[in-house]
């Protein structure tokens, strides 16, 4: 059975952390009810829904992602690169706990989100952000590479996290910008381009069969239509006003 920790969102998320792109304004209420619809999405995909509070003290914690990297043998609990977003990490842990699930850190000087994380199959590649630095990549790799994982750096520009430049949509097939990063390194799978109009549509959420993606980027959207995937199309935008996307809302693993 799949879980999905998710967190509401915060009454104070009109405030949240911005890397790239400019304040606008936040409709907090509409992105609650965004984020109930992408709970749903979830739900019809075949995941159990357990959503935790997001305090006022916590505008980001709705990208739950960030806090944990889940794999088959355990979770790595993270150390996120910006600081206002570790206390963010009890609540997340206090329910991995619960269940039993082996449990591994990042520690200082590292820094580690987990939206830098890209697990496919055995492969594990880990983006160098803004947010996750040299030394949390290299604690992740020794981590992974002991349990079994081809686990590979790749630099990532002009957004905030590996995963706003790539995403897995089938075991063998990523969505990609390469403006963002560097194609050559994703070689053996089959990638499917963004529209050119789109930069921001590399995003989506492959759970099992089915891909979660927003209806944000229409043009990207047809593309995807045209492969045989399962999608799943929801509206996120004042999500990504705050640079957040599908696989942040959540964190998937195993139970």
């Amino acid at each position: 059975m799949l879980m999905a920790i998710t967190r509401d969102v915060s009454p104070a998320f009109d405030r949240c952390e911005l890397t790239h792109l400019p304040r606008v304004p936040i409709d907090v209420e509409r992105a609650r009810a965004q984020h109930n619809a992408y709970e749903w999405a979830l739900v019809r995909a075949g995941c159990t829904v357990r959503r935790l509070e997001s305090g006022p003290d916590m505008p980001d914690a709705v990208f739950v992602e960030d806090i944990a990297v889940a794999i088959d043998e355990g979770v790595i609990i993270t150390r996120p690169g910006a600081p206002s977003r570790r206390v963010e990490t009890p609540a997340v842990l206090d329910v991995l706990v619960r269940h039993g699930r082996p449990l591994q850190y990042i520690r200082s000087p590292g820094t580690l989100d987990g939206g830098d994380v890209l697990v496919a199959g055995r492969r594990v590649f880990v983006g160098l952000s803004a947010r996750t630095n040299r030394a949390g990549a290299e604690q992740l790799t020794g981590m992974l590479v002991s349990v079994g994982y081809d686990v590979r750096t790749v630099p990532v520009q002009g957004c905030l996290h590996l995963k706003s430049a790539v995403t897995t949509v089938s075991p063998d097939t990523l969505l990609i910008n390469r403006a963002w990063v560097p194609a050559e390194l994703f070689a053996g799978f089959t990638l499917i381009d963004v529209h050119p109009s789109e930069p921001r549509a590399a995003n989506a959420l492959q759970v099992g069969d089915a891909v979660i993606y927003s209806t944000t980027f229409p043009r990207t959207l047809d593309r995807l239509a045209k492969r045989t995937l399962s999608l799943h199309p929801i509206d996120v935008d004042e999500l990504l006003k705050a640079e957040g996307a599908v696989t942040c809302c959540s964190l998937l693993f195993d139970i």
